[in-house]
Parts: C-alpha cells; sequence; structure tokens
C-alpha cells in the first residue's frame, strides 16, 4: 500500500520534472533574447513549442490529478501555511488551470511566440508596423481563445489577468486605476506645468563598459549575488530564472543617456534578489517562483525608485559615479544630478518614464488590450489608437510607432491581455512593504546614505522573498502591513518626494 510520503514524494518528482522542462524553455527563451543569431528563429520557435508541449502533457496528466486528490486530506491536516500543505494546494491550483488548455494549442502558442518576437526585434527599428501586424492579429485570436478555455468569466481578460495576479479580474484592476488616476492626475498636472528639471548630464557620452561596471557595483552592494547569476543584453530588459542557483537578468544601454541602462539594471536586480530569496527547499515545485506579477514589481520598483532615486543613495553614489566618468560629472553638484534623476515630465516610453507619470503609460496600454480582447479596437487600428490615448492623457504623440504601440515586447512576444497591469499594482504595494520595512527598522535610509542594504534585503528577505508562491499576493499583503491593496501610502511617498522637489 503506498504511504502518504511515497505520493507525496512522487508528486514532487513529478514536479521536478515539469519546472527542469520549464527551465529549458526558459534557457531557449533567454538565448533568443541575447546571443542567438536571426536565423534561428525558425527552429527556436520549434524548439521551445517543443519542449512547452512536452512540460504541459506532463503536468496535466490525469496521474497529477489522482496524486492530488489522494493528497488532499494530508493537506487538510497540515496547518494552512506549511510547506507541504502550500506545495499541495499551489500545484492544484495551477493544474485545474493546465488540464483546461490543450497541449497542442500551448505548443502552437509558443511557437508563434518566438516567432512573433523575432520579428518585432527587427521591424520595430524599422519602425514597420505592417510586418509585424498579421502576427499581431494571431496574437490576439489565440490569446481570445486562451481565455475561453477558462468559461464563465465577467470579462474575457479576467483569465489572462488571473495567469500573471491570481485572484485580481478587470474590474478590481479598473476599480485601482480609477483611484490612482484621481490621484495623479492632478499632481501630473501640477508638476509638468513647471520648467522640467535640467537633465543635461545624464545626455552625455558615457562608454558601455564603464556604465555596466559601475550598475554591476551597485546591485551587488545590494544583494545579488553574481555566483548565482550573471548580466547580459537584450532588446527589452527582463529577469528569467532556470533555477535557485542561476537567476539572470538582462539590460540594455545607451551611451548618451546615463539613465536608460542603470535604472534598467537596478530594476531588473530588483527581480533577480527576489528569486535568489526564494527558500532554496522549494526548488523544483511551483513554490519556487515570485507569487504575482504586481509583488515581483514591487521589488523591482522598489530596488528601481525606492532606492536608486533616493536622496540618501546618491549622497553615497554620486562620488564614485563622478570617479567613473569624470570628464562628465566632475562640473555637476550633487543636487542637480539628484533633480536630474528626477525629473517629471511627460514623455513616450513607458520603461523611462518618472515615477509620477509612469502610471499612466501603464494604464493606457491596459485599457488598449481590453478594447482589443473585447472587439472594440482592431489591431490595424491600433497605431491611431495609441497615439490617440497618449494625446489625450499625456498631451504629446510619438513620431512614428517605435515610440508608440511597437516600444513594448509584452504583445509581441506572449499573450495580450494581462501583461501590464502588475507594473502599476507592483509601485503601490512597493510603498506598503517599504512603509513596513522602515517601522521595522528606521535605520534603513541612513544605511543607504552610507551604501549599505543589509536590514532592507534581509527584512525583504524574510518577510516576502523566502515564501516564494506558499501565499497569494493579497495574503502576502495582509501578512505584511495588516491590510489590502491600498493606494495611500502610494500617493504619500510621490507627494512627499516630489512636493519636496518642486516645492508643491
Amino acid at each position: 500500500m503506498t504511504t502518504t510520503t511515497e505520493k507525496l514524494n512522487e508528486l514532487k518528482a513529478r514536479l521536478r520534472d515539469v519546472a527542469d522542462l520549464n527551465s529549458v524553455g526558459a534557457v531557449l527563451h533567454w538565448d533568443q533574447a541575447t546571443y542567438m543569431p536571426p536565423g534561428g528563429a525558425v527552429a527556436r520557435g520549434r524548439q521551445m513549442a517543443v519542449v512547452g508541449r512536452i512540460a504541459q502533457e506532463l503536468f496535466s496528466d490525469l496521474a497529477t490529478g489522482r496524486l492530488l486528490d489522494e493528497l488532499r486530506s494530508y493537506e487538510e491536516s497540515l496547518p494552512y501555511d506549511s510547506d507541504d500543505a502550500s506545495l499541495i494546494r499551489v500545484a492544484r491550483r495551477d493544474y485545474e488551470k493546465a488540464v483546461k488548455i490543450p497541449p497542442d494549442f500551448l505548443s502552437a502558442f509558443y511557437e508563434h511566440s518566438a516567432t512573433s518576437y523575432q520579428v518585432w526585434t527587427e521591424a520595430r527599428p524599422a519602425n514597420d508596423f505592417a510586418r509585424v501586424r498579421p502576427l499581431l492579429e494571431k496574437t490576439l485570436d489565440m490569446s481570445r481563445r486562451m481565455a475561453d478555455f477558462f468559461p464563465g468569466y465577467d470579462h474575457i481578460a479576467d483569465p489572462l489577468i488571473d495567469f500573471a495576479d491570481y485572484g485580481m479580474k478587470a474590474a478590481d484592476v479598473r476599480k485601482v486605476f480609477a483611484e490612482l488616476r484621481e490621484a495623479l492626475v492632478p499632481l501630473v498636472r501640477t508638476i509638468t506645468s513647471q520648467e522640467p528639471a535640467d537633465d543635461s548630464c545624464l545626455k552625455k557620452h558615457f562608454p558601455e563598459q564603464q556604465q555596466l561596471a559601475f550598475g554591476r557595483k551597485v546591485i551587488e552592494r545590494f544583494g545579488y549575488d553574481f555566483s548565482r547569476g550573471r548580466q547580459d543584453k537584450t532588446h527589452h530588459p527582463f529577469e528569467t530564472k532556470f533555477s535557485t542557483g542561476d537567476v539572470r537578468i538582462t539590460t540594455r544601454i545607451k551611451e548618451d543617456d546615463l539613465g536608460y541602462g542603470f535604472f534598467s539594471t537596478t530594476h531588473e536586480s530588483g527581480h533577480a534578489l527576489y528569486e535568489q530569496g526564494v527558500n532554496p527547499s522549494f526548488e523544483g515545485t511551483p513554490l519556487n517562483e515570485g507569487t504575482s506579477s504586481g509583488v515581483h514589481e514591487s521589488q523591482s520598483r522598489t530596488w528601481e525608485n525606492l532606492v536608486s532615486r533616493s536622496r540618501p543613495f546618491w549622497e553615497h553614489f554620486y562620488p564614485q559615479l563622478q570617479a567613473a566618468f569624470p570628464e562628465q560629472l566632475a562640473s555637476v553638484p550633487p543636487e542637480a544630478f539628484y533633480r536630474a534623476v528626477n525629473k517629471v515630465q511627460k514623455s513616450l516610453i513607458r520603461t523611462e518614464a518618472d515615477e509620477v507619470t509612469y502610471n499612466l503609460h501603464v494604464m493606457i496600454r491596459f485599457e488598449l488590450e481590453l478594447q482589443m480582447l473585447e472587439g472594440r479596437l482592431e489591431v490595424r487600428d491600433l497605431p491611431e489608437a495609441w497615439h490617440a490615448a497618449y494625446e489625450a492623457d499625456l498631451g504629446i504623440v510619438a513620431p512614428s510607432d517605435v515610440d508608440g504601440c511597437m516600444q513594448d515586447v509584452h504583445w509581441f512576444g506572449g499573450h495580450i491581455g494581462g501583461a501590464f497591469q502588475g507594473y502599476t499594482l507592483g509601485n503601490v504595494m512597493s510603498a506598503q512593504f517599504f512603509d513596513a520595512a522602515l517601522a521595522a527598522h528606521p535605520e534603513i535610509p541612513s544605511e543607504t546614505g552610507r551604501g549599505e542594504f543589509g536590514a532592507l534585503h534581509s527584512w525583504l528577505k524574510e518577510n516576502i522573498y523566502r515564501h516564494g508562491r506558499k501565499y497569494t499576493a493579497s495574503e502576502l499583503l495582509n501578512r505584511v502591513t495588516g491590510g489590502g491593496l491600498d493606494i495611500a501610502p502610494y500617493i504619500r511617498y510621490l507627494r512627499g518626494k516630489f512636493g519636496e522637489l518642486y516645492s508643491l
């Protein structure tokens, strides 16, 4: 007679195989996004499709469901937050989704996404939306079909949002966005009515290798472990995890824009710190990753903005940056540099946007993808709709589609729907988590001013990172802050920081 321990071990072995197959797929994607020659695109799409299909078939096999059913009584006998109970609970949640998606469909989707991504990397710099349009139309069709595997939704985007931010629906996101817009629009209007800060000090010539070296030094101080990671260049930066011992980040560099690569590096390091901090015993299980897109973004935005754009941070690191780039920065006062990296200005590019206007970029994308999914916006009309939305919300229009609807990789390398809300949810949660960290360790700002991040990193690891996916985003928020999603700390942070900078 098979014991509970044997059944649990059998489930873990099966899940480990699935995790390893998914990691193989991640390696293939990382290679395509970094070093793969363009000629490998067709074969790479086929390879990713095969690996994805095998992983899906193994995970959604009836044997997995049988093991989960047989372990239910064991799960219910354990405390909710025990490792075993959490593993079984999260695996069951994933399994119940996986069995609804046919492996052949998922395989075709992976192959299409790989092809679409490669074409986007070539079409974007050429401003050739016509070339990606048929691929994007197919992505939209497949995204709708993906949602329809989960009937009973209130909005067609709900299943796609749930993939990234479990428990959230389009209506929930729209409610949060409406509250944020009410608070942000007057703030944006007030600040942008003033003369923008002079950021010309960031637009000089900064050699690539020196930029990379400085960024590496900073994120090593944060706690990013290069013995378990590496950094490479790509078209659109990302973090990827192959195992607990191999968590990689990418960046992109402009030699005429210092902030472009540096804040990309600190952003992705925040994702990587999260993944490197997950309990190592979760290796090979569904618990071995961040709990949601929003929580993940809360960590990247914490290290990018709450830390790397803070006054204490630059009190310590600006002299070192001046030493790295003496010709460019020797005559630039610290206060002028601090204002430059916190310049608020209506702009076209989401990834380069300041903290005050950033969420308006996300809201535009979120509404456009809902309109596409609903059938109210055709892909052929996306460029014009994009330009109209930017003119309405920010009063500016991109000169081409390069900085318009082709700027983000998400729709060209994945499904349409659920790709963007996590960025703004993460901004909101970053302030909530950071307030909790400061309450526990009021010395964090003074440590930051000395280039020390041990208290913050340790607190985040203890309260967020190590749990992986044991808790949902709402459960984690409640554990850490005592409540749910709340925009008040985030708005208070923005008004405090930028109120000082712009004398509001």
